[in-house]
């Protein structure tokens, strides 16, 4: 009965809303039930809309507390301690007898908002017990003044919760695996199903202006989310209202469905453009303006962008106006002070009033598989590819992220990577947006000397970044402008030792180094604080598939394939404009082959060798170009290295060396390969310097730069 008066009460606070009751049955009579603990109401809410014969496992501090005890007259509670081999025992024991058992793995209510720690003391009493695990997600409960994330997420007494149980799971090793390996690996699947289990309830059925509008409506409209250069911090009402009114304006100008390019810098201006484009049904080419008058007609041809959305200021500052002439003759292009000018204060106030009723604004939330934006290849060894988006791969993306890393509303992140990159978009944008994090966007990234400055101007505690500015920054900062710094994430191409050990040495922080392509959303694997090995790329993130194809003449490892909900919805190719050519790899329909060379360790960390493009064939054996760089990479660290091969009449291919450094020789390279124990096939035949070292904006070295170099001057 008062099972059934509480169970009345949280529905009636809390709209409590059970999903997956069916799998209570599929477990069975003996089940381990794992939930995350997002609040204190956590036990109760378990106690009221669980079966009456689950038991409930608490530590042993709090039963003695005295709020706790008469709740514990009114259930079925074993004290247990964590740390403690009767506690497992004890539980063991418990399951056997074919009863369930309820548990919180962390051992503790979240400080984070993210999964803390996971005892791996839960698995094995699963193990011992035979028994399945039931995962159990508490969603709403964190928002709660019950909940230890005062400070960080805005509370509310009556927030909506959602009690998400997913299937059971085994979780099985063979028998010869025992003792401490078996515990590790046991808690190692444990953690990896309760990453899987935040990820997988997640709503992804919406579009990026709908998630917008939830991010609102969770962290409220007047909390500042946004500021840039300008130094004019905006609200999500501010934002949603400008997004709004520059979306209608553009609205008029093009059709529902229809790309528009967005040649725009990371500033609030690009953002607003972007969800008032998504939220008007529109699609957001977005240009990479570094690309050349070429890349970018050849980008807006591919999509078959009709409009391109720019600013005069930017045109100027950025010196474009020849790419500008050459986008006139062929694109329509409007000019973002026209636009702004034309918004009146009746505009601005019919679009906040009218976002409070929305759902979606012209997209309805079944239409989340539509494209969302199209982003572009570099170009660096050809003419950019069209990458296709939808709705889902990006929130996806930005789901896999938060499910594994402990970003919360707290932070404070500083991205300086343009928003037409894949890593500076889902990232450095969305993900902090949709997680109520404020985002400072710094328009380049090449400004050594200024970037720490706004580090610690904004006390940032989050930086995105390649190893490229990494290793610009440590160079120019002083070592207290990264004093705020809790992670910071390299990514885009190899994070390099020299970069690494400086940010060690000079701001004691550790680099996490992560790995991703545009056509994924575009994280694929990330190392964390909790699992970090130094040299690969981390761990993939929940809900990614992966495959290795054999490659010939490549002993270790394969090419990567990979399949999930981030995997974008196709490509728009040069040769066939506004063609959708889905993704497809040896493996089926919906795998991308990454073209990457990788090797995967027992533990899952995925580690980099190459490109499968970046491999030369030396007198019939395969050498890795890559390979050679990080050789010149160790001999001189604070230096840019380009490894390219040229045919050869007599070996097939060779293999030459061009650098930044001054003074570079082979017979210095000669030294340093006999050093390290290099066979001599690895030896560069000659060695080039070319000084500056042609840069994208991404910080990726402009391969097709350099080749044209090496050409002309071959040729010369």
């Amino acid at each position: 009965m008062l099972r059934m008066f509480v169970r009345f009460i949280l529905a009636l606070c809390y709209r409590v809303k059970l999903v997956g009751a069916e799998n209570l049955e599929r477990a069975g009579g003996r089940a381990l039930i794992v939930a995350n603990h997002a609040s204190f109401l956590d036990t109760v809410l378990l106690w009221a809309f669980l079966p009456d014969d689950v038991s409930f496992a608490i530590n042993t501090r709090i039963a003695k507390e005295f709020w706790a005890k008469p709740a514990l007259r009114f259930s079925r509670v074993l004290p247990v301690d964590t740390g403690s081999p009767m506690s497992v025992k004890t539980l063991t024991h418990h399951l056997r007898e074919n009863r369930r058992v309820a548990l919180f793995p962390e051992g503790r209510i979240t400080v984070t908002g993210a999964l803390m720690k996971i005892y791996d003391s839960a698995c094995l009493i699963a193990d011992k017990a035979e028994a399945p695990v039931l995962p159990v997600r508490i969603d709403g409960a964190q928002y709660t003044p019950f909940s230890r994330l005062r400070g960080i997420l805005r509370l509310r007494w009556f927030p909506a919760i959602t009690l998400n149980i997913l299937p059971p799971v085994r979780l099985e090793l063979p028998p010869a695996v025992e003792g401490d390996e078996r515990r590790m690996r046991l808690g190692a699947m444990l953690e990896d199903l309760m990453t899987d289990m935040v990820f997988s309830t997640g709503d992804r059925n919406r579009t990026l202006f709908q998630a917008l509008l939830d991010a609102r409506k969770i962290h409220g409209g007047r909390r500042v989310m946004l500021e840039d250069m300008q130094r004019k911090p905006v609200t999500y009402n501010g934002l949603i209202t400008r997004s709004l009114a520059l979306g209608g304006k553009l609205a008029e100008l093009t059709s529902p469905g229809e790309a528009v390019g967005v040649l725009l810098p990371g500033a609030i201006a690009a953002v607003a453009v972007l969800f008032g484009l998504n939220g008007r049904g529109r699609i957001p080419a977005m240009l990479n303006y570094t690309a050349g008058a070429n890349n970018l007609l050849s980008a807006c041809a591919s999509a078959e962008v009709k409009t391109v959305v720019t600013a005069r200021r930017f045109i100027e500052m950025a010196k474009l106006e020849t790419e500008l002439a050459q986008l006139q003759a062929n694109v329509q292009v409007v000019f973002l002070e026209d636009l702004a000018a034309s918004v009146n204060p009746l505009d601005k106030a019919l679009a906040l009033l009218g976002s409070f009723g929305l759902g979606g604004h012209g997209i309805s939330a079944g239409e989340s598989a539509e494209p969302a934006v199209i982003l572009f290849t570099s170009g660096s060894e050809g003419r950019p590819k069209g990458v296709v988006l939808s709705h889902a791969n990006l929130l996806a993306n930005c789901d896999q992220l938060t499910a594994k890393i402990d970003l919360n509303a707290h932070d404070r992140l500083l991205n300086v990577l343009p928003l037409f990159h894949s890593f500076g978009l889902t990232a450095g944008t969305l993900t902090p947006l949709f997680s109520g994090m404020f985002s400072f966007l710094y328009p380049s990234p090449l400004h050594y000397r200024v970037i720490p400055e706004v580090a610690y101007d904004i006390n940032a505690t989050i930086l995105f970044a390649t190893n490229t500015f990494l290793s610009g920054y440590a160079k120019h900062a002083h070592p207290y402008d990264f004093y705020s710094l809790r992670l910071v994430f390299a990514g885009a191409e190899k994070l390099m030792p020299e970069t690494r050990r400086v940010w060690s040495d000079k701001f004691g922080i550790r680099i996490l180094e992560g790995y991703g392509v545009t056509e994924t959303s575009p994280a694929l694997s990330v190392n964390t604080s909790m699992h970090c090995r130094t040299g690969s790329v981390g761990r993939l993130l929940p809900g990614i598939r992966h495959q290795l194809e054999r490659v010939e003449g490549i002993a270790e490892g394969g090419r990567l394939h990979v399949a999930g909900p981030n995997v974008m919805l196709g490509y728009l190719l040069p040769e066939e404009p506004g063609k959708l050519a889905p993704p497809c790899s040896i493996f089926g329909p919906g795998w991308h082959d990454t073209g990457d060379l990788v090797t995967v360790d027992a533990d899952g960390y995925v580690f980099i060798r190459g490109r499968v493009k970046r491999f030369a064939k030396i007198g019939g054996e395969m050498v890795s170009l890559t390979a050679v760089e990080e050789m010149a990479a160790r001999l001189w660290p604070e230096n840019l290295h380009v490894a390219a091969s040229l045919p050869d009449p007599q070996k097939g291919e060779r293999i030459l060396l061009i650098t930044d450094r001054a003074g570079a020789g082979r017979a210095q390279l000669i030294e340093h390969v006999r050093k390290e124990g290099y066979s001599e096939i690895h030896l560069p035949r000659a060695v080039h310097v070319l000084d500056p070292m042609p840069l994208l904006v991404t910080g990726k070295i402009d391969h097709q730069a350099v080749l044209a170099w090496l050409k002309e001057m071959e040729l010369s």
